[in-house]
């Protein structure tokens, strides 16, 4: 598996982000949806980060700067032909890595609840991401959770 910075312009990656704010649209309430659009994702605070097997798509996870101390992850979503295949922990590890570098003291993320959030809860939790305290502008709701991790 390779991991690599992206720019966000080919093809396959338009389509797993499409795909990823599509599920997070049908499997959350309305106003509960903060995932990021192509255009958010190309801002200057955002790198994004593919996982290639060849020239096959398996992943993609981003790292939002909050500040120079915190970090916020997005877009993390492995293709579905790739589920179980340890994508989605090597983009993890891959963002944890860099926000470490960068010299962040926390790593800091939304999602929601519910059978579909479960299998990446249970990474998030997996790494030592532990609930917490609302952050970033965020809304606080009985959907959403939010998850930290001290670096």
């Amino acid at each position: 598996m390779d991991i690599r910075l992206d720019d966000l312009t080919g093809k396959p990656v338009q389509a797993l982000l499409a795909d990823h704010l599509s599920g997070m649209q049908n499997n959350s309430p309305p106003g509960s949806v903060y995932a990021l659009d192509l255009s958010g994702l190309k801002a200057p605070n955002v790198s994004v980060w593919t996982a290639w097997d060849g020239e096959h798509l398996m992943g993609i996870g981003a790292l939002k700067e909050l500040s120079e101390a915190e970090g916020e992850i997005k877009s993390m979503r492995t293709d579905s032909r790739n589920l179980r295949k340890g994508v989605g922990l090597s983009i993890l590890n891959h963002i944890i890595e860099e926000a470490k570098q960068r010299g962040y003291r926390r790593l800091s993320l939304e999602t929601g609840s519910g059978e579909e959030f479960e299998p990446a809860l249970r990474l998030y939790r997996k790494r030592g991401f532990e609930n917490g305290a609302v952050f970033g502008g965020y809304s606080s709701s009985e959907f959403n959770q939010f998850l930290h991790l001290t670096l």
